[in-house]
């Protein structure tokens, strides 16, 4: 599975954005998706996972509330909804693919990533 993400840019403190991640080689209902983002010279941190059937979502605590993930099973892409954004949502997004029964740090595809910068 390829996956291309996008949608990154620079906003101000309380914009919005919507990050795409489109996959090719593959269909995203097969895998558990997600999204993660990393600040310069730091890990990769989870941001939000949407289970392989679709009926489980979760987040972390700092996005809870503000940010939406989802996915379009007939275009194939995973979105990210974030809504009042902070300057520490600063960071490159990464969305990943992973199979069923395995973590991301097993066994997942990796999108390159979109930079999201947000001033305030």
């Amino acid at each position: 599975v390829q996956l291309q993400a996008s949608g990154g840019g620079s906003v101000q403190t309380g914009d919005s954005l919507r990050l795409s991640c489109a996959a090719t080689g593959g269909r995203l209902s097969n895998y558990g998706t997600g999204w993660f983002r990393q600040d310069p010279g730091k890990d990769r941190k989870f941001v939000a996972t949407f289970s392989w059937r679709g009926s489980v979502t979760d987040y972390a605590d700092s996005v809870r509330g503000r940010f939406i993930i989802s996915r379009d099973d007939a275009k194939n892409i995973l979105y990210l909804q974030m809504n009042d954004l902070k300057p520490e949502d600063t960071a490159v997004y990464y969305c990943a693919a992973k199979r069923p029964g395995y973590t991301y740090d097993e066994s997942a595809y990796w999108g390159r990533g979109t930079l999201v910068t947000v001033s305030s």
